[in-house]
């Protein structure tokens, strides 16, 4: 993780987007970076438009006028219904929202209006700190995404995010307390967390904890992600860097295999 991440705050015209994401009408994004600084993020796109020098990972733009844009937003003429995804370009819960409770205020707006579906993907136990809100929102569910169980692989590829035992803990809480939890698998990272044990152990902790909803997905080959992951794999894991190149030379035969791979160790669970 970054060790100086630069804050900015800034005001938003808008809180409420059309959404393109199967499943969801609309999305919201507090905050524009992510302190979580993971080095797979397909976001780093956002760079070209949050006019920083700083690279992803190193900045947060916080929109503190967020709230008061979603009040209006939905007071307005037409009313807005559906399932909204929170953290689609960012993470709703990331350090800076322990300070700005934006997320934790546009929570508070959706429980009041009650037409809007608030479905939260994020790496952060920070979430359990509004469960008593998401408890008064029909339909709230959260989602953690969760690469892989091996504590250095996540604080080599995750490491502003709260450790994923840490995740599953918070998802434990959430369901105890009846809040539907999934998780989404992703990036599955060649040579490191795709590997049966790997998988198998992912499965494991996901059974035992209870989840049942699990979606996975694989590495977006942008150039600036591809830069920064074999970076990280020369330094840190040199032996699995060829399998990261197998995968960016014919991604459809990698995902073909892993696909295959993830099922028969998902129903030998």
């Amino acid at each position: 993780m970054a060790e100086h991440i630069v804050i900015r705050e800034k005001t938003c015209k808008t809180a409420l987007s059309k959404s393109g994401i199967p499943g969801f009408e609309y999305c919201m994004n507090p905050y524009v970076g992510c302190a979580h600084d993971c080095a797979y993020c397909y976001a780093t796109f956002m760079c070209r438009f949050a006019g920083h020098s700083e690279r992803w990972g190193e900045f947060v733009d916080v929109k503190v006028n967020f709230p008061e844009a979603l009040r209006k937003q939905l007071s307005g003429r037409s009313k807005p219904k559906g399932r909204v995804l929170l953290g689609t370009v960012t993470d709703a819960y990331q350090p800076a929202e322990a300070r700005f409770r934006i997320t934790r205020e546009s929570l508070e707006i959706l429980a009041e209006y009650g037409l809007l579906e608030p479905n939260i993907l994020t790496k952060s136990a920070l979430v359990l700190r509004d469960l008593p809100i998401l408890k008064k929102i029909k339909g709230a569910k959260v989602g953690f995404t969760i690469t892989t169980m091996d504590r250095k692989v996540a604080r080599v590829f995750e490491p502003g995010a709260s450790p994923p035992q840490v995740r599953l803990t918070a998802a434990r809480q959430l369901m105890k307390a009846g809040i539907p939890v999934w998780v989404f698998i992703a990036p599955v990272l060649p040579g490191l967390s795709d590997t049966e044990e790997a998988l198998r152990e992912l499965f494991r902790a996901l059974r035992e904890t209870g989840i049942e909803e699990i979606m996975t997905d694989f590495l977006n080959p942008y150039p600036t992600v591809v830069s920064r992951m074999k970076a990280a794999y020369r330094r840190h894991f040199p032996a699995a860097l060829p399998k990261l190149e197998e995968y960016l030379r014919n991604p459809a035969a990698y995902r073909d295999i892993i696909e295959d791979r993830i099922e028969r160790v998902r129903s030998g669970i």
